[in-house]
């Protein structure tokens, strides 16, 4: 079979009874759900997330920026939700959310093989964004699945999305294990910076593949110096602002060395911190 009618078939089941198109980005997916609402600018998206912290990239707001407001809240105005399955874990309880009787965008980036517990991640959102570079080896790509009676072109030019067809399709039977070894790597994590005084911010569970590992660190550590230290020793990683939390990659392509590395360079800090 053909890669990209390989990958093309596995995403017609996935996503039977929608449609779905490639984009360059996560982002330019967002993009693209949102002209299809035909906001206008006094009107608000309502972004809802897994966590309820603040704190919501700026890829997001910018994209919604573009065509209204955006809030944090049910409001009168509200026209539709985003909703953002922080980190690879699935928003509970989304099938509630239709109560509000207005179109819905899952945002889950991070999310290509989690769920919730009632089954429902990826399956009640009007849109549902994906973003292939927080999943796969691959630097570019995304995909908008979406209900058959919005009208939406494919943005990618040929080349491009046979990139991206052939990049998956030799990936895709790899799903599986990719996410048995990032819940591995999550489990070895949490066991390490235990022993750090450092708590996984999230409860893993059977539904869940993390996008990342999240940590709550002692009180007082200087986030910011934390994130500024362990980019100067290599390791990508960020602050979850709005909560004494950080988080470090946990990806399927870790080694026990590189987990060995990361609580390392964190225990030097902290020792360093005291």
């Amino acid at each position: 079979m053909p890669f990209s009618a390989s990958i093309d078939q596995y995403f017609h089941q996935r996503f039977s009874g929608r449609r779905f198109i490639y984009s360059e980005s996560g982002r330019e997916a967002i993009h693209l759900a949102l002209a299809a609402l035909g906001l206008g600018r006094q009107d608000v998206v309502t972004i809802l997330t897994t966590t309820g912290n603040f704190y919501i990239s700026g890829c997001v707001t910018r994209e919604i920026e573009k065509f209204c407001r955006w809030s944090r809240e049910v409001e009168p105005h509200t026209k539709a939700l985003l909703v953002n399955h922080e980190f690879g874990f699935a928003y509970e309880e989304l099938r509630a959310l239709r109560r509000f009787n207005v179109p819905i965008i899952e945002d889950a980036a991070h999310a290509f093989a989690s769920n919730n517990r009632e089954q429902s991640a990826g399956q009640i959102g009007d849109f549902v964004v994906y973003s292939f570079p927080k999943f796969f080896p691959i630097q570019t790509g995304g995909l908008l699945a979406f209900n058959e009676h919005y009208s939406i072109d494919e943005p990618l030019a040929p080349s491009a999305k046979h990139y991206i067809q052939k990049v998956l399709s030799a990936d895709i039977d790899n799903l599986a294990n990719t996410a048995k070894v990032r819940r591995e790597n999550y489990h070895a994590l949490t066991t390490r910076f235990q022993q750090l005084g450092c708590t996984a911010r999230f409860q893993s569970s059977e539904n869940s593949v993390p996008g990342v590992f999240m940590f709550r660190t002692p009180a007082g550590i200087d986030l910011p110096a934390l994130k500024t230290f362990a980019q100067d020793h290599g390791i990508e990683s960020s602050v979850f602002y709005g909560e004494q939390a950080f988080f470090v990659p946990v990806h399927e392509r870790l080694s026990p060395a590189d987990l060995d590395y990361f609580c390392q360079v964190v225990s030097s800090f902290l020792t360093d911190a005291k």
